[in-house]
C-alpha cells in the first residue's frame, strides 16, 4: 500500500471534523467540550499508559532524548530566527513560534500505528514522552514573557507535561497497573486519537492572519520544510535504526500542535493568527507528510 494511502485515514479524519462542525451542525460548544475531555482526560490516559508500557533502556532511551531534543531546539532556533529576519510584533511572534517546533500528537500516533505498527507506536510515545515537556516549556516561557503568567503555574497545571513526567518516572521506578486501571486506561487511550484528530478538524479557521502574512509563511516553511530535514540529518548522524529514524521523521514533519492555540489565547496572545497557523499547517502536511516519507524510503 502507497504512503499516501496509509496517512489518508488520518486526514480523512480531520475533514470529518470540519464537515461535522462547518456543514452538519455540531455547534461550537460540542467540540470545546470534546477538546477539553481529550486533553485533560483521554489523552494524559494514553500518554501516561503508553509511556509505562514501553521498555526503556539506557541504550534507546539516551539515543532518542538525544535525537529528540536535537529536532526541538534546532526548531526552536529556526522558529526565533524571525524576529532578527522579520521583525514581528513581539506578541504576535510569541505565539506563532510555537508553531515551527510543537507537533500534533494525535497525528504522530495514529501515523506511527499505520507506518510502523505497535513496535512504530511505542517508538513515538517515548519520543512524545521526552518532547512534550520541553515544547511545552519552551512556548509558555515565550508568552509567559508577555502575558505575565507564572511559567512554573502553567507548567504544574498543564496534563501533557503532568501525565508525561508521571508516565516516565513510574516507568523508572518499576511500577505496573493493576489489571482493570490498565485497561480502563487502555480504553480512554483508544478513544483519544480518533476523537481529537476529529477535533483538529472541527477547529480549522481561516481567518486571523491579516498582516502576518510574512510571519505564517516563515513558520509554515520552519515546520513542514526545514524541521522534517532536520529530523533525517539527525536520525544519519546518531545512527538511529530504521524505525527509529521513521518515527523520527514522522514526529518532525507532522503540523503544530492544536494545543498551541489554546495556550495562546489563555496567556492572552494571538491565538486567531495561531488557529490559521494550525489550520494551513495541517492542510499542506497532507501532501509534505507523504512527500517526505517517499524522500525518506529505502
Amino acid at each position: 500500500m502507497s504512503v499516501a494511502l496509509l496517512v489518508l485515514p488520518d486526514f480523512l479524519l480531520v475533514a470529518l471534523g470540519w464537515a461535522l462542525r462547518h456543514r452538519l451542525g455540531f455547534s461550537r460548544e460540542f467540540f470545546a467540550g470534546c477538546e477539553r475531555l481529550v486533553y485533560f482526560v483521554l489523552f494524559p490516559a494514553l500518554l501516561f499508559q503508553s509511556i509505562l508500557s514501553t521498555p526503556i533502556t539506557a541504550g534507546n532511551a539516551v539515543l532518542l532524548l538525544q535525537a529528540t531534543a536535537a529536532v526541538i531546539v534546532i526548531g526552536l532556533a529556526l522558529s526565533w530566527l524571525a524576529a532578527p529576519l522579520l521583525r514581528p510584533d513581539p506578541v504576535a511572534l510569541a505565539s506563532a513560534a510555537q508553531c515551527g517546533y510543537r507537533f500534533n500528537t494525535y497525528i504522530s500516533l495514529a501515523l506511527a500505528a499505520s507506518l510502523g505498527g505497535p513496535a512504530g507506536q511505542t517508538v513515538m510515545a517515548l519520543i512524545i514522552g521526552f518532547a512534550v515537556p520541553m515544547t511545552n516549556v519552551a512556548a509558555v516561557y515565550g508568552l509567559a514573557r508577555h502575558s505575565g503568567n507564572s511559567l512554573l503555574r502553567e507548567l504544574a497545571r498543564n496534563p501533557l507535561v503532568l501525565s508525561t513526567l508521571t508516565g516516565l518516572a513510574c516507568n523508572l521506578a518499576g511500577f505496573t497497573l493493576p489489571g482493570p486501571v490498565d485497561t480502563l486506561l487502555a480504553r480512554l487511550g483508544a478513544a483519544a486519537i480518533a476523537l481529537g484528530i476529529i477535533c483538529v478538524g472541527a477547529g480549522l479557521a481561516w481567518e486571523g492572519g491579516r498582516g502576518h502574512g510574512r510571519l505564517i509563511s516563515w513558520m509554515l516553511v520552519v515546520k513542514l520544510l526545514l524541521l522534517p530535514a532536520v529530523g533525517l540529518g539527525v536520525a544519519q548522524v546518531l545512527g538511529l535504526p530504521a524505525l527509529e529514524a521513521r518515527m523520527l521523521l514522522i514526529f518532525s514533519a507532522v503540523p503544530t500542535a492544536s494545543a498551541a492555540y489554546v495556550l495562546a489565547m489563555r496567556m492572552g496572545g494571538d491565538g486567531r493568527m495561531v488557529a490559521l497557523l494550525i489550520s494551513l499547517g495541517t492542510l499542506l502536511s497532507a501532501v509534505s507528510i507523504p512527500v517526505w516519507l517517499l524522500v525518506s524510503a529505502p
